[in-house]
């Protein structure tokens, strides 16, 4: 019975979740909180402090990165690239299996010093010890399956550099979301990347980030009309045929 009540009480509070939406577009995720507003506010204490260098006032070029012919590629916690995800991939896999045995054993005693026949007298009538067993087995078995994907997908998002690891490879992360009427899509990309691969217009492809999480997806009616209801998805877990 508190089985049936606990598990009534968190499908109620599933669906109040629900019921908020109601009339209204789905809101957008806070970032107030996020890695890439950590990373972007919070200034890490340099390792040592750089020497002074003399500078020309009326010089009309400078070393820095703000340069004409500086480097302004992500390099540190808190700087800013773009994600190029292009994507057009097909693959084509077919497999058959067969397999077919079959065996036959028997095994008697119809002579051995006379016993066998003595003991065919005790026995009933139809038994003999002429062919004391006789097996027979086969085995038959078919499989085969196939598998065709495409996919083709072309974005691009800009991404926050979190964090910069000892080896100096920096963790990217990126979130992007777009309401249209009354559906939010999403898009989140996270990774690791080196910075040799950042070409000079601070862009990275996605097959050069490791460890690569690309999500892309949607909140709102129309993905809610192509989920079951949260009753089903309970009764497609809890039955078992």
């Amino acid at each position: 019975m508190m089985k049936r009540i606990w598990m009534v009480s968190v499908l109620a509070v599933a669906g109040c979740g629900k019921l908020e939406q109601v009339g209204r577009a789905p809101e957008f995720s806070d970032l107030s909180g996020s890695n890439q507003h950590y990373a972007m506010s919070a200034a890490e204490l340099p390792e040592d402090s750089a020497p002074q260098r003399e500078t020309v006032a009326s010089s009309l070029w400078s070393a820095g990165d703000d340069a004409l012919f500086g480097d302004r590629r992500a390099a540190g916690r808190g700087d800013i690239l773009t994600v190029v995800i292009e994507m057009n991939d097909s693959a084509s896999v077919t497999n058959s299996t067969g397999r077919n045995r079959s065996g036959q054993q028997s095994s008697g005693l119809p002579d051995f010093l006379g016993i066998p026949q003595r003991i065919n007298e005790a026995l009933p009538d139809g038994a003999s010890m002429d062919e004391a067993y006789a097996a027979k087995s086969s085995s038959t078995f078919k499989g085969s399956g196939s598998v065709n994907r495409s996919e083709k997908l072309t974005l691009r998002i800009a991404a926050t550099v979190i964090d910069e690891l000892p080896n100096g490879v920096l963790r990217i992360e990126g979130q992007q979301e777009v309401r249209v009427n009354f559906e939010l899509r999403e898009l989140i990309v996270t990774g690791y990347v080196r910075p040799n691969d950042i070409s000079r217009q601070n862009e990275i492809t996605y097959d050069k980030i490791a460890g690569a999480r690309i999500s892309y997806g949607g909140r709102g009616q129309i993905t809610d009309m192509q989920q079951p209801t949260y009753g089903q998805q309970v009764a497609d877990i809890v039955m078992p045929f």
